[in-house]
């Protein structure tokens, strides 16, 4: 008989050089589900990603402080208790430009790979 659910309790730290903590709990660096991938994300004060196009959904619920979006040239900033989905193919930046953590959750359809978002250099 095949279990019903799958627990995780060791999610998949992902190394970073921007002071990001990033534990992906399902995903492809986790589980090698390539369908979906869901991250626990903690960005600190002046944290920023260059802009990117991803070829995936990305779907994020802020838990604590704020994030900044910059989706064709139009600043949105998000605040606990509120999401977004941003649709693959879309050019955006994100950041969190303010003095606290932004603790929040991502979510992307198909799963994040480093090879299909297309960070700008």
């Amino acid at each position: 008989m095949s279990k019903k659910y799958t627990l995780q309790q060791t999610p998949f730290i992902v190394p970073t050089n921007d002071g990001k903590h990033i534990a992906e709990h399902f995903g492809l660096a986790t589980d090698g589900n390539g369908n979906l991938s869901i991250a626990h994300m903690i960005a600190p004060p002046g944290w920023s990603e260059p802009f990117q196009t991803p070829e995936f959904d990305e779907y994020t619920l802020v838990v604590r402080g704020r994030k900044q979006f910059i989706i064709d040239d139009e600043k949105i900033v998000l605040k606990a208790g509120e999401s977004i989905k941003v649709s693959k193919h879309t050019r955006i930046q994100y950041s969190n430009p303010f003095n606290e953590e932004c603790e929040y959750v991502a979510i992307c359809l198909p799963a994040f790979s480093i090879t299909k978002v297309h960070r700008e250099s």
